[in-house]
């Protein structure tokens, strides 16, 4: 008579561990527990190392500037502050995708920030569903800031010069036929839109849209909030605008943050 074996699972594989950074982190976390740093013998004894391995992980550390030894104790260097300001920078980049998303849907239209830093324009976050996509961005919108809607509303922020350098390296072109028609009668457009009027364009960019942006000014920074729609719902776009810009108050309470971005 045959004897039945019950099917053997495999135990589930543990993860494999790299004892080195284990060991290394364990040694970060003990340095950055003492404001005004510790020796290695202390950090060895509150990390659980051997003094061998701690005196050659402390090398490494400081040789990578993640530590710096000052006055025989260790703190914390640069290099470990960059990797703690790149997680506030994750932070407060999802916060303003967070309040776009609310305004995306109480308004019902893609919601875009940017901000005109070190010369460019720079398209921060972008909130828009597939039942209401954001604009295709089929030219790079830095180069086209002449043409949009995001990028007219900055440069009517900037100062003269900076305007006229920006357009120097960036040159005004025809994306399409309602492409504002040179540089000229762009500079006319800046000069008369008021401080906090939002700047507009119909099909100036793409065929199709409609857009709308709001300048905001925090200290030296230009930043602009936008929104678009197709042209057969651009009956949509002032009362869509003017909702936001009401609100405009409230949003910069969440959005002060992101100029540092």
């Amino acid at each position: 008579m045959a004897t039945a074996f019950a099917p053997q699972t495999a135990a589930p594989s543990a993860p494999t561990l790299i004892g080195s950074v284990q060991r290394a982190l364990r040694l970060l976390e003990a340095v950055g527990s003492h404001e005004d740093g510790a020796p290695a013998k202390q950090l060895a004894r509150e990390a659980g190392l051997a003094l061998p391995t701690t005196y050659h992980l402390l090398r490494t550390l400081t040789y990578e500037g993640y530590l710096r030894r000052e006055k025989g104790v260790f703190v914390l260097g640069d290099a470990a502050g960059r990797l703690a300001g790149g997680g506030a920078v994750q932070n407060r980049r999802s916060k303003i995708e967070d309040s776009l998303a609310f305004w995306r849907d109480s308004i019902g239209v893609p919601v875009y920030f940017a901000i005109y830093r070190e010369g460019e324009i720079e398209l921060v976050a972008v909130a828009d569903t597939p039942a209401v996509p954001a604009v295709d961005e089929w030219a790079d919108f830095r180069e086209t800031g002449h043409a949009h809607a995001i990028g007219q509303c900055l440069l009517s922020q900037l100062d003269e010069k900076s305007r006229q350098d920006h357009l120097d390296r960036h040159p005004v072109e025809a994306l399409t036929p309602y492409t504002v028609r040179n540089r000229r009668a762009l500079l006319e457009r800046l000069g008369d839109m008021g401080r906090m009027e939002p700047a507009i364009e119909r099909q100036e960019y793409a065929l199709g849209t409609v857009c709308a942006a709001i300048p905001i000014t925090v200290g030296s920074t230009a930043a602009a909030m936008a929104i678009s729609l197709p042209l057969h719902q651009a009956n949509r776009l002032l009362p869509a605008v003017e909702q936001l810009r009401n609100e405009i108050g409230r949003l910069l309470s969440s959005l002060a943050f992101s100029i540092s971005i």
